[in-house]
């Protein structure tokens, strides 16, 4: 009976997902329409996703664009992206809003460095948990009798070699955020 690893790989792949999000919360230099994704105005009685509300565009490289489609939500809109502290002005017009993102300081930049690595550290930890359950699951196959020693000691080689190349995976992803980060 051969191991199936589709559980293991779908939980990397959940892991890369998840380090993928996160990461594009952080604020680099540029303005990216994806740090407002946690902005939740009151609307129609209920918080909803700002992207369900307006259009977020880039205006330039320090601006974002945010038109929504009912002029009412105007205000509301604006005060959630105050009270998110994503340490950004605001202006209105008649049109909508345009968030300015202000130059990052170097203190800042190190801040924010070091979100990146705890949120990277995180996912190794998840990475780390789907390695020993599917080791678990391993042993598991082998006192049941369904697999011997040495296919058993093969199938490890195979998990670590997948969970190595997860961790290279999101170490990627964090040097690429690193470098967006740094002048």
């Amino acid at each position: 009976m051969a191991y199936d690893f589709s559980a293991l790989k779908s939980g990397i792949k959940e892991t890369e997902d998840w380090l993928a999000r996160e990461l594009s919360g952080v604020r680099t230099g540029r303005a990216a329409p994806a740090l407002l994704d946690g902005v939740k105005p009151e609307a129609y009685g209920a918080r909803t996703p700002l992207t369900q509300l307006a259009s977020v565009s880039i205006e330039d490289a320090r601006t974002l664009r945010v038109i929504p489609w009912d002029n009412t939500l105007l205000k509301a809109i604006e005060k959630s992206i105050v009270s998110a502290d994503l340490g950004v002005g605001v202006a209105s017009d008649d049109q909508g809003l345009r968030i300015s993102f202000p130059e990052l300081t170097s203190e800042r930049r190190m801040q924010l460095s070091k979100i990146a690595s705890d949120k990277a550290e995180q996912a190794k930890v998840t990475m780390r948990t789907h390695r020993t359950n599917a080791l678990h699951a391993l042993d598991v196959l082998e006192k049941s009798g369904g697999v011997g020693k040495d296919e058993v000691a093969r199938l490890r080689v195979e998990v670590q070699k997948l969970i190595d190349a997860g961790v290279d995976a999101l170490v990627g992803m964090l040097k690429k955020k690193e470098s967006e980060i740094a002048p």
